[in-house]
């Protein structure tokens, strides 16, 4: 007996596994038995075999998954971007198939504190998309209200449209989106949402926007337009990570530069770490904060080790070593 499991697509509660095809053989031993005693029993045709469609000729997911793995934390975004994937993987399948393949909207927003990874993430998206031939060329353009808004009339719509123009084919990244509603109805950052509801509707499927943010001030933002929200069904929250998470991130940071921290080194970091949090409990920049502090730790670092040793030069360990006394608030 033959039997076809078909697509088979885990989800990341198995551990973000690619989706797999597979066809199973099982051949029971009396079923084989039969056969063999009985030459009357018809052959199997492999015309009789159900044909299966075509699928895409690489694993695409397994390289956006090289890109996800190293990342801190986050599981409930890679749970996201894997969803995305699926769809887009079952949706070519259905289209194989005869089916309809539906037409989706890929819009997003990304609701998070600084130094969260919402710009890393949209990255890793618009590398999805164009794996996937949802975008065609799957560059990241990254603007902010200073890049979209002009200083006259008129000037605000020309500026987004060049952008737009640009993304085409990619993803138009809005950091600090909510900075365009901030003027009331006489602010030109109006006309650059308006312009940019128009854009979506004008080429749809040909670039993908994604709105980022602190999370209540886009909350208040997608509330200046009753029509915003429905155009972006994708809504992605990034959590701020937590002191172990940043000590992680902090000691992959030093890793990837060949630098090392101290336990005590580590100790010190926690510390600061812990009441930096507490301090700037609304602002607080998490893994840009760390970034900034190891690169900090790495000048103190070159400028004691120059104190040290005038007159010789220091061992390969110590080169690679942060000790306390280099971390500083």
């Amino acid at each position: 007996m033959r039997q076809m499991s078909g697509h088979v697509v885990s989800g990341p509660g198995g551990g973000y596994t690619r989706p797999s095809r597979q066809i199973n053989v099982v051949l029971r031993s009396q079923e084989l038995a039969h056969a063999s005693s009985s030459s009357s029993a018809p052959a199997l045709e492999p015309a009789s075999m159900p044909s299966a469609a075509p699928l895409p000729a690489a694993d695409h997911y397994a390289d956006i998954q090289k890109d996800l793995e190293p990342m801190i934390g986050m599981d409930n975004v890679k749970a996201l971007v894997y969803e995305v994937y699926a769809l887009l993987y079952v949706s070519r399948m259905r289209t194989e198939a005869g089916l309809s393949g539906g037409s989706q909207v890929y819009h997003m927003i990304f609701k998070g504190n600084p130094g969260t990874g919402k710009t890393t993430i949209a990255r890793i998206v618009a590398k999805l998309f164009q794996k996937m031939g949802v975008l065609s060329k799957g560059h990241l353009i990254e603007v902010e209200r200073a890049d979209l808004v002009g200083e006259y009339i008129g000037h605000t719509a020309q500026k987004t449209r060049d952008l737009v123009r640009k993304a085409m084919g990619g993803v138009l990244f809005v950091d600090e989106a909510y900075s365009l509603a901030r003027g009331g109805e006489k602010d030109f950052g109006k006309e650059a949402i308006d312009t940019l509801v128009k854009a979506m509707e004008d080429h749809r499927n040909q670039f993908v926007l994604i709105l980022a943010g602190y999370p209540l001030e886009i909350e208040q933002f997608l509330m200046t337009n009753p029509g915003l929200p429905s155009r972006f069904p994708i809504q992605v929250e990034f959590p701020d990570y937590s002191v172990e998470q940043l000590l992680q991130i902090g000691e992959s940071m030093a890793k990837e530069r060949d630098y090392v921290m101290l336990p005590q080194t580590v100790f010190k970091l926690r510390q600061l770490l812990m009441q930096e949090k507490q301090n700037e409990m609304f602002s607080f920049s998490n893994a840009r904060f760390v970034r900034n502090t190891i690169e900090k730790a790495i000048r103190h670092q070159a400028v004691r080790l120059i104190g040290q040793y005038t007159n010789a030069v220091p061992g390969r360990q110590e080169l690679m070593t942060i000790r306390p006394e280099d971390i500083k608030g």
